[in-house]
């Protein structure tokens, strides 16, 4: 089977645990406003790899992905189901942890079959909640988000490790009763192995420009670190009130 492959990196430090060879696979439906890869978005682009050769690849890498293995990343994962399970089965007949960083955009209850499927190769899912609140996440990504959080809870319902990604942008969702709400949905996800709140940067602006497109968040400036870990402690607060208010009404 061959799939749409957008660049590797063979030594990736933040896409997952330990060292990690990162496959960025071609095409994605969302238009995050802070994404910087819009050259990931066409499904034709990119070239054509097969799962063998990727894994032979990563094989060879293996002596560097200390405590790692392989993360298949995008454009979005999701949109080559079939080829990213053909990844993950090869990985484990290594023995190479696997590791799925997406958005959850395409899942739905009519999927399940599919879904378990490639859960049953995936060690450990990243999944990014762009926005907490439907509508505002429709405005940033063109999408809403009831399929993404009814993946987070199906995720929690088979015990899968997650790790939640979560982008704070100035004006967008660094809003403290969106970044509370967040905070107490976590809080019902027993899954839950880490959490990585993110500031905005836009240093994919020179891409845009490169490319012919306007930058979509044109004079929203970048989030210090200090914001970044004000937004984690109150998700974090959040996450620990819904924690006590499961505990109050046992």
């Amino acid at each position: 089977m061959t799939g749409r492959v957008h660049s590797i990196e063979t030594f990736g430090t933040v896409d997952g645990p330990g060292i990690r060879y990162v496959v960025f696979l071609q095409g994605c439906p969302m238009r995050c406003r802070y994404c910087h890869n819009p050259d990931t978005w066409a499904f034709d682009g990119g070239r054509e790899m097969t799962a063998e050769e990727i894994t032979a690849d990563c094989e060879s890498c293996r002596e560097f992905l200390k405590s790692g293995g392989i993360t298949v990343t995008g454009g979005e994962p999701l949109m080559q189901m079939d080829f990213v399970r053909e990844i993950f089965t090869l990985a484990h007949e290594r023995g190479i942890h696997t590791c799925l960083d997406t958005s959850g955009v395409t899942f739905s209850e009519k999927r399940i079959a599919e879904f378990e499927k490639l859960m049953a190769v995936t060690d450990l899912v990243m999944l990014d909640i762009k926005h907490i609140d439907s509508t505002e996440h429709k405005k940033l990504t063109d999408f809403p988000n009831e399929n993404i959080l009814a993946f987070a809870k199906w995720l929690t319902s088979i015990d899968k490790p997650v790790w939640i990604r979560h982008v704070v942008v100035p004006g967008i969702t660094m809003n403290e009763e969106y970044l509370d709400k967040l905070g107490r949905f976590l809080g019902d996800m027993t899954n839950l192995k880490a959490l990585d709140v993110l500031p905005y940067h836009d240093m994919g602006r020179e891409k845009y420009k490169s490319m012919g497109m306007e930058y979509p968040l044109e004079g929203v400036q970048p989030l210090d670190k200090e914001k970044a870990k004000k937004a984690r402690d109150i998700i974090m607060s959040g996450v620990k009130a819904r924690l006590h208010e499961k505990k109050r009404d046992r």
